[in-house]
């Protein structure tokens, strides 16, 4: 059996790496001889991925302006009022190699949540008329997100594996019947540990990651950041560990945190991790923390899944739906406008210190429980087959 994961962007994003590391290897569990090939925006940075066969690039670069192709796209959306001529040549990297694979697995579970994306509507449809098999791994959908495309879109899929309840609920609501809850399969990952770097004080060091992302979306949010580092720093002993999790070009972790570094390095309290470890070693990091403060969704599973008790800032459906599978509540979770209240900040910081022992208890009671969910993914996967 040939298959196809599709739609990854590269593993500089760590939480990208930690998806295609644990569905490669539990669909290997299920169905050891597959062949299993990955698609990716950022190929050099995945050579790394054992077990994945080969690595391909998929470009979605548009058609030359005045090109045959220009012209004839163009043709169409003047007199047809339909792009899909555009978008089968931008997404030509997958489109051409429909014929070669009998399933095609889509691991951008969040490109549900940015907008419309009538490019990979393309090729779904494209996917679904050779009558090849068609999956969404570890998807992740709110409400708000939902357009009529982009149900109809959903409904192409054999099998859709939503990472936690809200996104199940919110799916099968709008009519899609062929969702499974599992959880993210990075609570399977595993992790490595590297030696401690300097300023690492094993249990007694609070781990923070902040991003540009959340930054551009509440412009007030540093400052706030800002204050609740301070606020570690003068009414603890802790240390604090700044631990980039995504490094892409356009949204890079690592130059956020070396701004939180210049501002704090007098302490001689704060360090900066180097932004050129892969997904196994920052959770080999982030297992050894006390506490974990974090905006990116993976890197916040990588505490979880480890134990440590966590906060997590700007939330999105996956980070609500995980907490609340987590703990039955949205706990110790900050929504985007929340996190420009220093006050609230340090509150919620407060109560996590507050609730350790609560939160250590459950978490090494749900996280094996978790991760049989996360197993479930494989299971179904194969009944579709």
């Amino acid at each position: 059996m040939k298959i196809l994961l599709f739609l990854h962007g590269g593993s500089l994003n760590r939480g990208c790496e930690a998806i295609i590391r644990t569905a490669v290897a539990e669909i290997k569990t299920q169905f050891p001889n597959a062949i299993i090939d990955l698609a990716s925006y950022e190929p050099e940075t995945d050579i790394h991925l054992k077990q994945v066969n080969k690595v391909f690039v998929h470009l979605q670069n548009p058609p030359q302006k005045y090109s045959w192709t220009w012209l004839k796209s163009a043709f169409f959306v003047k007199f047809f009022n339909t792009e899909k001529y555009h978008h089968r040549y931008t997404q030509k990297d997958i489109i051409s190699k429909i014929n070669n694979y009998e399933v095609f697995i889509s691991v951008g579970g969040d490109n549900y949540c940015y907008g419309e994306q009538p490019g990979f509507y393309e090729i779904n449809h494209l996917i679904k008329k050779a009558n090849k098999k068609l999956v969404l791994w570890g998807a992740s959908v709110g409400q708000e997100d939902l357009s009529p495309a982009k149900i109809e879109d959903l409904k192409r899929f054999d099998l859709i594996l939503a990472r936690e309840t809200l996104t199940e609920e919110v799916l099968k609501n709008a009519g899609c019947q062929k969702v499974k809850l599992v959880a993210d399969g990075a609570f399977l990952m595993e992790k490595t540990e590297l030696p401690l770097p300097e300023g690492f004080l094993e249990n007694k060091t609070v781990g923070f990651n902040f991003s540009p992302l959340i930054f551009s979306r509440n412009k007030k949010s540093k400052e706030a950041a800002f204050k609740l580092i301070k606020h570690i720093l003068e009414t603890t002993d802790y240390h604090v560990a700044l631990i980039p999790h995504v490094t892409i070009k356009i949204s890079n972790d690592y130059k956020t945190l070396k701004k939180f570094l210049e501002k704090f390095k007098n302490t001689k309290r704060v360090f900066l991790l180097p932004d050129n470890l892969n997904a196994t070693e920052y959770k080999g990091y982030i297992s050894r923390l006390k506490f974990f403060i974090g905006a990116r969704t993976h890197a916040t599973i990588a505490a979880y899944s480890s134990g440590v008790p966590t906060m997590v800032l700007g939330y999105s459906i996956k980070s609500k739906g995980i907490a609340k599978d987590l703990f039955g509540e949205e706990k110790l979770v900050l929504g985007i406008d929340e996190i420009s209240d220093a006050q609230k900040l340090i509150a919620k910081f407060e109560e996590m210190k507050q609730d350790e022992e609560w939160i250590k208890e459950m978490l090494k009671n749900r996280i094996p429980e978790i991760k049989e969910m996360s197993k479930k993914a494989k299971e179904y996967f194969a009944e579709i087959l």
